[in-house]
């Protein structure tokens, strides 16, 4: 008799997380010999965040999912985000790219009362797993946690994110 999976009930799951046309990009991806039971490929959408991932299977609540979006909202406002292209000014730090502007201040100093609100220990998680895209298997394998610890500790740091931004 296999085990099944607890899921939250419907009710609670945030109703606003289908994937947007502009959120889609269909790919394949191969599974390793150990997951793959009856296909060795499935088709992903390669563009959902972890956290829409989440939130979409019934395992976060409307308010984590919420919280989670509006801290990585911030974080991309902020420009904390890593620079993927080549910047092409004369100078880099001067002109229109150097000084930051007031949005990016303010959404710098949102970033960090949140990320000081969930504390210490849950801080990291959030950073990983909304901030950055990482999933929970690679987040858990960078901070050290055993396997499965990443969806609790990510839940409990959504919880605090919410409760600081009073969406629970």
């Amino acid at each position: 008799m296999k085990a099944r999976k607890l899921r939250r009930p419907a009710a609670e799951v945030a109703p606003d997380i289908a994937p947007l046309a502009q959120n889609r990009l269909l790919g394949e991806r191969r599974l390793s010999p150990a997951d793959a039971i009856d296909r060795t490929r499935v088709t992903v959408n390669l563009a959902e965040s972890p956290l829409a991932w989440l939130a979409r299977r019934g395992l976060l609540t409307s308010p984590q999912f919420q919280a989670g979006e509006r801290l990585r909202h911030d974080f991309m406002l902020a420009g904390h985000a890593p620079s993927v292209t080549m910047r092409w000014d004369a100078v880099p730090g001067r002109g229109s790219g150097g000084d930051p502007t007031s949005a990016q201040l303010d959404a710098r100093r949102r970033f960090d009362t949140a990320v000081a609100a969930a504390g210490p220990g849950l801080s990291d998680v959030l950073w990983r797993v909304v901030c950055l895209g990482d999933g929970l298997e690679t987040a858990e394998k960078a901070l050290g946690w055993p396997a499965r610890a990443g969806k609790l500790v990510l839940t409990l740091a959504l919880d605090r994110l919410a409760a600081h931004y009073r969406l629970a």
